[in-house]
């Protein structure tokens, strides 16, 4: 794959720009990333920073109330925002000569976003009922949220993006005045432009935009500092569910670390395709599961491995965990063939190859790698991590991080299972 290429400057206001030339189609990107997310948060104002994107479409100076989306859709384009632990992101996707609007509608929201007591009160019974919904009423809904607050001590990422209902409702205005005043600003932003336009263009446009917003002051960052899990953490769970599950989460390393690379791999063995170690086992040869699957999340902190298992109908859960803890101890153990690690670094290398083959995957890896490994040119070592991962590397990372059952466990039943026992 050819390098990506790109130039970065930076604003006087601190706000940091990359533009990535694509003239393969009259088509742009702006991605704007703000260093803010759910462990910037208070302990006691969970939540905030995925209400402010749902607020940030709520209009600003010049961009009524919604507006911000009949704009961009009317001129041919698309659009979303998305929130975590570490970072809150808005982008657009238009024809190249709609580059102008992107930039406009960006800024007078970096600039003036209305913070007012109505489109809170709004949003705020928005995001409520977003918790209601997708969480608090959801199959497994609550599983992502039990994990985080068992696996974390003191850490923010005890609690998940979407908050908590009752810090939510004991918010007021100005509480969310200043977390905006605080994160929404250009000293903790990342512009990106990918698609058809020229470096020197888009820099003109940009400075034109957005050089007058004002910096703020230091931002407060939250340290990579927790106490240790020291054993295994079992809970159970009844749900309204047709079938049982096990969720387990070890705690891993940080996006930054090469031991997140091996994580990936690691993960591609389980889980990743119909021939992955518990695919092939656990659900088509002994058809103890339904589904499997494992995710490594490396954050910009350091993060967890988690493990999806839903089990048969009439699967003991007991014998579903003893056959998961046996497929991963045999990794440990470095139970692996070459033609297993190189399938697993091509799916790898398959996912990076087509997230790098659009304008926004583009965008969206090189505020990736400004925002947390401090270099977007790490955007072009990463193929190259990957495919340096070594069988040695799977077993010392494998032991390292799962040698030992220090992790949560977390049985989630049926609720008629409880009402018959």
């Amino acid at each position: 794959m050819k390098p990506i290429e790109f130039t970065e400057f930076e604003l006087e206001n601190g706000l940091h720009c990359i533009v990535h030339e694509n003239h393969i189609a009259p088509i742009v990107t702006l991605d704007v990333w703000y260093h803010v997310g759910s462990k910037n948060e208070a302990p006691n104002r969970t939540g905030f920073a995925h209400l402010f994107e749902h607020l940030m479409f709520q209009g600003s100076k010049h961009v009524g109330k919604t507006e911000h989306f009949s704009y961009v859709q009317e001129a041919g384009g698309t659009l979303n925002g998305s929130t975590n632990f570490d970072r809150t992101n808005y982008y657009e996707t238009l024809p190249a000569n709609q580059f102008d609007l992107a930039l406009w509608l960006e800024a007078d929201r970096m600039a003036s976003l209305n913070v007012n007591e109505e489109n809170f009160e709004n949003q705020r019974s928005v995001v409520i009922e977003e918790r209601r919904q997708r969480y608090d009423n959801a199959p497994y809904g609550r599983v992502y949220e039990e994990l985080h607050k068992r696996a974390y001590i003191h850490h923010p990422y005890r609690w998940i993006p979407i908050g908590s209902i009752a810090h939510l409702q004991e918010a007021t205005v100005e509480d969310a005045q200043r977390f905006y005043k605080t994160f929404y600003a250009p000293n903790n932003a990342t512009l990106v432009v990918s698609g058809d336009v020229s470096a020197k263009e888009a820099r003109e446009k940009i400075e034109k935009y957005f050089g007058d917003i004002p910096r703020n002051g230091d931002v407060p960052r939250p340290k990579n500092e927790d106490a240790p899990l020291t054993e295994e953490i079992r809970d159970t769970f009844y749900d309204n569910i047709e079938l049982p599950a096990i969720f387990i989460a070890y705690r891993i390393c940080n996006a930054t670390s090469s031991d997140a690379d091996v994580l990936d791999v690691i993960s591609a063995l389980l889980s990743n395709g119909r021939s992955s170690r518990l695919y092939r086992n656990l659900i088509h040869e002994e058809r103890l599961a339904q589904s499997v699957a494992t995710h490594a999340s490396a954050n910009e902190h350091d993060g967890l491995f988690h493990i999806s298992l839903i089990a048969q109908q009439a699967t003991p859960l007991a014998e579903l965990e003893k056959r998961f803890d046996e497929e991963l101890q045999k990794i440990v153990e470095g139970n692996i063939t070459e033609y297993e690690l190189e399938k697993a670094k091509n799916s790898a290398e398959m996912t990076l190859t087509r997230r790098f083959s659009n304008n926004f995957g583009v965008a969206d890896s090189l505020a990736y790698f400004h925002t947390f490994f401090g270099s977007a040119s790490e955007i072009n070592q990463e193929m190259k991590r990957v495919e340096s991962v070594s069988l040695d590397d799977v077993r010392r990372v494998a032991k390292k991080y799962f040698g030992e059952k220090k992790r949560v466990v977390l049985y989630w039943l049926p609720r008629s299972m409880k009402l018959s026992g």
